[in-house]
């Protein structure tokens, strides 16, 4: 899967990696802040592995390092009981954080393909995703990439889901450059 742009990797440079939360990266993981206008709409990677403590057959908390460098952080839910009743089994995203000087570079799009990757290794078929309306929001990344609204909220925000499709999904262009 290509996902960062030639431009920004040097020849021969390895691809980022999703790196399992250990003792040895929490404090990489903890370091990662998104840009001042951006935290209304995501919380701090500390928020995130509590929620992951406390939930820990759904959380599935990852940082994103490419060359030895955090750049990012991500946590999907899998198979998540969305209302409680046990008739709706949901997997997808449930909170991304990419570092403030590294965003631009890809590793969004890099995080999404790798938790669509990790959802269709567990069968699933669908990926949901849930975002801050509003223009400062993450909305047109997440339109870009295929992702469509589903016309539920949860909370304040809007609930979105890519079809992953039985022979995989290929991420839509980025559509907002």
């Amino acid at each position: 899967m290509t996902t960062i742009a030639a431009a920004h990797r040097p020849a021969g440079a390895a691809a980022p990696r999703l790196e399992e939360i250990t003792g040895a990266n929490l404090d990489a993981a903890l370091g990662i802040r998104v840009r001042p206008d951006q935290e209304r709409a995501v919380a701090p990677v500390v928020k995130s592995l509590a929620e992951a403590y406390v939930h820990p057959g759904v959380a599935w908390p990852r940082l994103i390092v490419d060359d030895g460098r955090p750049v990012g952080f991500l946590m999907a839910f899998l198979d998540i009981d969305w209302y409680g009743d046990g008739s709706a089994p949901r997997s997808g995203l449930w909170r991304l954080n990419i570092a403030a000087g590294e965003q631009g570079r890809g590793y969004g799009r890099f995080a999404v393909e790798s938790v669509a990757a990790e959802i269709r290794r567990r069968g699933g078929a669908r990926l949901y995703v849930t975002w801050h309306p509003g223009p400062d929001g993450p909305e047109g990344f997440y339109l870009g990439l295929g992702f469509r609204p589903t016309g539920e909220r949860s909370g304040d925000q809007t609930v979105g889901v890519l079809d992953l499709g039985a022979q995989g999904h290929s991420l839509g262009p980025d559509r907002r450059r």
